[in-house]
């Protein structure tokens, strides 16, 4: 169970990481450069991590079930199931809401950043806030759960 304790923490505390550092440190500087550059840095990062984003999202709820079925038997296994319910909800409403929007970001022209683009990237930028706060409440509602 270590192994698998090691392996959640990791997975889930990067993922939590890499998405607080695009809210907190790469979306306010891509909204400080000339349009052209925007657009082309929006669509890469869209690629990119929207490319890697859903395995890693899938991976990490695979993990925390197998920590609630694991510690099915202990008595903080509600704070396991709540951070499972988050991660699904998560996974729910980012197919539904940032997804689409991502992908029109990753066909972004280089070369130009309308304003209907720009208004999506705030869009998105606030749902993903949204997102950040949700999965570090799940990160903790795990880490409690498992370590109480």
């Amino acid at each position: 169970m270590v192994f698998l304790d090691i392996v959640t923490i990791v997975c889930i505390g990067l993922l939590v990481g890499v998405e607080l550092a695009v809210s907190a440190f790469v979306n306010p500087v891509l909204w400080k450069l000339e349009d052209h550059a925007q657009a082309s840095a929006i669509s890469l990062f869209a690629v990119r991590l929207g490319t890697s984003m859903p395995f890693w999202y899938g991976l990490s709820l695979l993990l925390l079930i197998a920590e609630a079925v694991m510690r099915r038997q202990e008595p903080n296994l509600p704070l396991l199931v709540i951070a499972c319910v988050i991660w699904t909800v998560v996974i729910v409403t980012t197919v539904l809401f940032l997804v689409p929007i991502n992908n029109r970001m990753a066909r972004l022209n280089a070369g130009s950043l309308p304003e209907k683009a720009r208004q999506e990237h705030k869009k998105w930028d606030t749902l993903h806030r949204g997102r950040v706060a949700a999965i570090c409440a799940a990160l903790v509602c795990f880490l409690f759960g498992g370590y109480r």
